[in-house]
C-alpha cells in the first residue's frame, strides 16, 4: 500500500498532481483543491495517499494529513459511497464542518456538495452519526501547550477528552490557560 508520498510537485492539471519522488518515481494522483492552492510547483511536499485498486487502474488519492486521510476512510464504509463521492466530500468542505453537519443533522451542507443527493446524504448522516463516536479520533496538531494543558485539566474535572478537545478549540486563542478553563467550564452549564 502507498500510504504516504515525499516528493517534489512538479505538475498540476486540474486536480490531478504529479509527485516526483528522490528516487524518480512520479506519482499522479488526485489532489483537493485546498491542497494545490497551498502548495506551487517544484517545491518539496508530502501527501497522505489512498490506493483504490480497480480492474482497469491504480488510482491514487492524496490528502494534506492524517485526519482527511482518516475520514475519507471512512465515508467508504458508507454503503453507496465509493472513492470519489468520498474525495468530492473532503475537497469541498473542511473536516470540522463535516463532523458539526454530521453531528446536527445539517443536511442543506451535505447536499450542497457536488454529487450528493438527499438520499446519499441522509444515508452518509445517518451511517456517520453512529461511527464517528467510536471510529474516527480527530487528531489536532494545532493545539498549544496551553490547550493541551486545559485539555488534561477539563478532563480530571470529568469532562470526556472529545468534550474537553472540543470545548478547547471553540475557545479565541489569545486566552490564558486559567481563562481558557474558566471559559470552557462555564460554556457546559
Amino acid at each position: 500500500m502507498i500510504g504516504k508520498i515525499i516528493g517534489t510537485i512538479i505538475e498540476v492539471n486540474e486536480n490531478i498532481g504529479l509527485i516526483q519522488t528522490g528516487s524518480g518515481i512520479c506519482f499522479e494522483l488526485f489532489l483537493t483543491p485546498l491542497y494545490i492552492s497551498q502548495h506551487n510547483l517544484n517545491t518539496k511536499v508530502e501527501v497522505y495517499s489512498y490506493l483504490q485498486v480497480r480492474d482497469d487502474a491504480f488510482v491514487l488519492f492524496g490528502f494534506s494529513d492524517k485526519n482527511e486521510k482518516s475520514f475519507f476512510k471512512l465515508l467508504l464504509t458508507v454503503p453507496g459511497v465509493g472513492p470519489k463521492t468520498a474525495f468530492s466530500i473532503i475537497s469541498n468542505s473542511k473536516i470540522d464542518e463535516l463532523l458539526d453537519a454530521t453531528k446536527n443533522n445539517k443536511l442543506e451542507f451535505f447536499t450542497k456538495i457536488p454529487g450528493l443527493g438527499k438520499k446519499t446524504s441522509l444515508k452518509i448522516m445517518l451511517e456517520l452519526s453512529q461511527k464517528i463516536k467510536s471510529e474516527f479520533v480527530i487528531e489536532n496538531f494545532s493545539l498549544s501547550d496551553d490547550d493541551n494543558t486545559a485539555i488534561k485539566a477539563l478532563v480530571s474535572l470529568g469532562y470526556s477528552t472529545s468534550e474537553a478537545k472540543s470545548s478547547i478549540s471553540k475557545l479565541p486563542k489569545n486566552l490564558t490557560l486559567e481563562e481558557k478553563i474558566k471559559a470552557a467550564l462555564k460554556n457546559k452549564s
